[in-house]
């Protein structure tokens, strides 16, 4: 996906999403990207958090190793 892609997907959302805080950060992102040369990776970060408000984060649960088994030996 392009910087123009996510422009044009952005500026053809509906007006109540267009308005939204987070929408207007990630319409911000990609124009500090292009005009000044900032890096890519923050206009990526703008999109991904406007797609993902709303809906709750994961739950991630630690994962847990098997103990290791050790014999001695006499």
């Amino acid at each position: 996906m392009t910087l123009r892609d996510a422009g044009e997907y952005i500026a053809a959302l509906p007006n109540k999403e267009h308005a939204a805080p987070e929408w207007r950060a990630a319409m911000e992102a990609p124009l500090l990207v292009v005009e000044l040369g900032g890096p890519t990776m923050f206009a990526r970060i703008g999109i991904m958090r406007a797609l993902n408000c709303g809906k709750p984060a994961p739950k991630l649960e630690p994962r847990r190793k098997k103990a290791r088994v050790f014999t001695v030996i006499r």
